[in-house]
């Protein structure tokens, strides 16, 4: 599946139950949630969790987790993309020029 199938896809699941019609501000909050949820997906990776309510999983089952997490992460902002009709393929285009003509040849 391609970056835009993929934007679309969401677009449309989101839809169906929804989802999409939710505050932009109730997004941005799920956003923030999904992203502590990445960063606790990590520190099970790196340094681990020692709850005693907490089972530590196999190193297979942590990357799953993040990588679950991280889908939540780019579900919630492909939202708030179709939201304001910006395509994840002129995100990425965005970005990279950014980044290089901020880092090239500059240094």
């Amino acid at each position: 599946m391609n970056i835009d199938d993929f934007q679309q896809w969401v677009k449309n699941y989101y839809e169906e139950r929804g989802w999409s019609e939710l505050d932009i501000f109730i997004r941005i909050g799920f956003l923030a949630e999904e992203t502590g949820e990445v960063a606790r997906a990590i520190r099970a990776l790196e340094i681990g969790r020692d709850r005693p309510d907490e089972v530590a999983g196999s190193l297979d089952e942590q990357k799953q987790e993040l990588t679950e997490e991280l889908g939540d992460v780019l579900g919630n902002l492909i939202v708030i993309a179709n939201k304001y009709d910006i395509s994840l393929e002129s995100i990425l285009q965005s970005h990279r020029k950014k980044l290089n003509s901020r880092y090239t040849d500059s240094n």
